[in-house]
């Protein structure tokens, strides 16, 4: 495999497949199914997934709910999510834990950089919800974070959309696909992979971001295996 250890975020609303919102579970199912597979041969495996299945916070600010509070509802979502995902883990036969960004025990232990290490070591796949715990902070930064802290080799980003593009794909049909790109030139050309904040940790620590489709069956395995089918992001010195 390409990689020991990896950040992996889910898109949330990728887990709500053509229902729109909520869980669909065979596209549940799918991703357990590849991520059990990666596992199987030895990668540690963090996970951070995002709630827009089921509320957005920004989303919420526009219908009149206070920030703070919809970035909490936000995060109280990606949680369900996650007890999704590590139900479906399990159901795949591949230990899982998860982890929550502010305390809500039995539901999932508080999170440290320790204890999703040892996790990890111990073969174990770290579910990471619940965003930073903060408001104001995309699911993507939380992402940036935890792979920082746990000491991935890279953060892969599962969307809808198979890489970078010079437009959004599903709007403009000249846009074209980068297979490399710099943080540098994603801020420059203003594209919509990654808000700024993350942007700016991933840079500034070093962190490779690699984009693929995770909705195509069999893609997971493709990038651990080194096959080119996304857009690697990466910091030019």
């Amino acid at each position: 495999m390409k990689f020991k250890r990896i950040l992996l975020k889910l898109s949330g609303e990728s887990l709500a497949a053509e229902k729109g919102h909520g869980i669909d579970e065979g596209r549940l199912s799918e991703y357990a199914r590849q991520i059990a597979e990666i596992a199987t041969a030895g990668v540690q495996i963090g996970i951070v997934i995002g709630g827009g299945n089921i509320f957005r916070g920004l989303g919420g600010v526009a219908k009149g709910f206070d920030r703070v509070l919809g970035d909490q509802m936000g995060m109280l979502a990606t949680v369900i999510n996650g007890l999704a995902v590590h139900s479906a883990l399990q159901s795949a036969g591949v230990r899982s834990r998860l982890f929550t960004a502010v305390r809500m025990e039995p539901i999932g232990e508080l999170y440290s950089k320790q204890k999703a290490v040892a996790a990890l070591e111990n073969g174990e796949i770290a579910i990471l919800a619940g965003g930073t715990g903060n408001p104001f902070f995309t699911t993507d930064t939380a992402s940036s974070l935890r792979a920082i802290e746990i000491g991935a080799d890279v953060m892969l980003k599962g969307t809808r959309v198979n890489g970078v593009y010079t437009a959004d794909p599903e709007k403009d049909p000249t846009a074209t696909k980068f297979d490399e790109i710099t943080f540098d030139e994603i801020y420059s050309r203003n594209l919509k992979v990654m808000d700024l904040t993350t942007i700016t940790m991933c840079r500034e620590n070093n962190l490779p971001v690699y984009v693929f489709d995770m909705d195509t069956p069999g893609n997971l395995k493709k990038v651990m295996m080194g096959e080119k089918i996304g857009t690697l992001v990466y910091y030019a010195r």
